[in-house]
């Protein structure tokens, strides 16, 4: 104690540099005080480790400033310029008006007691009517903080224990992803369809390849095979009808989803008058790709 006395006596006297940089060290636990103290939520504009420098820097100022003459503890003052110093920082770089800054507190106070006291979230008459304002000036109000509400998607949200923080970004729900069970039902389909059609025998498996694959009408893949368009539409049939057979077999030992329902539906094969899809529609189950085919580029169209 006697020996910062002495510092302070020293520094007063010469402004020694060498007694005002120990001085700042004897006392730079304040900074990090002050910061903790205040509570600030970080974010990516603002970090932690920046409050703190900005908190050295207004201790700094103390040192220079403090008179010990005025029977006032060091630390009682530093403590208010340290703040001072970071409230500072964070003013220059909130470009939202004060007065601004002001409404939103009370706004979110209010709806927050309004929320306590009732057991669930208050109207905005009801908001209207604690803060005193008519509708028409409420959402006046609301427009005026509305217009400078922005959250930044790279703040990150407070994790619980033993988690890492995620970004907002992180969290935001993809309405276009498909969900993971979605899609572990859906790669098990196509698992099956596919080892459902390797056992179907050669000139099977060779017109559901040209037919939902290649994209050929049944005229075109009599053609290739020198057979009849009815008898391509015979052995058409009779290969969706082992699919479908392969497949209920497969999914009854494994038991239909409780949310997609039943993947197979009556259809047993294609419609000369009809426009073909792909296997999903020959077989009726519902297979992610071009028109639910497995068979990579099919084709959509209709029998000629």
């Amino acid at each position: 104690m006697a020996e910062t006395a002495s510092l302070w006596m020293q520094y007063r006297a010469d402004q020694s540099k060498s007694a005002r940089d120990e001085l700042i060290e004897r006392h730079i636990h304040l900074a990090k005080y002050v910061v903790d103290r205040l509570n600030i939520r970080t974010s990516a504009s603002v970090a932690y480790d920046d409050l703190v420098s900005q908190a050295i820097v207004g201790l700094m100022d103390a040192v220079e400033r403090y008179d010990p003459a005025r029977g006032v503890k060091f630390e009682t003052y530093a403590y208010c310029r340290i703040r001072g110093a970071v409230m500072d920082m964070l003013r220059e770089m909130d470009w939202v008006p004060r007065s601004v800054r002001a409404k939103e507190a009370d706004l979110r106070e209010i709806c927050s007691q309004l929320e306590a006291s009732l057991g669930r979230p208050p109207t905005d008459d009801e908001v209207a009517e604690q803060l005193g304002l008519t509708a028409a000036e409420f959402a006046d109000l609301i427009q005026d903080v509305g217009q400078w509400a922005m959250v930044s998607f790279e703040d990150t949200l407070t994790a619980c224990a033993g988690e890492e923080e995620l970004a907002l970004s992180e969290v935001i729900e993809d309405e276009q992803a498909i969900s993971p069970q979605s899609y572990a039902e859906q790669q098990d389909q196509r698992r099956i369809l596919a080892g459902a059609i390797e056992e179907l025998p050669e000139k099977e498996r060779t017109v559901i390849s040209l037919y939902y694959r290649d994209g050929l009408t049944l005229k075109e893949i009599g053609k290739v095979l020198g057979v009849t368009e009815s008898r391509v539409c015979q052995v058409h049939t009779k290969a969706v009808l082992r699919l479908q057979g392969k497949l209920q077999g497969e999914l009854a030992l494994s038991g239909p989803s409780p949310t997609s329902g039943s993947p197979l539906k009556s259809r047993t094969g294609p419609s000369r008058a009809e426009p073909r899809g792909g296997p999903s529609v020959a077989l009726g189950i519902a297979l992610p790709g071009s028109g639910g085919d497995i068979l990579s580029g099919a084709k959509g169209g209709g029998d000629q």
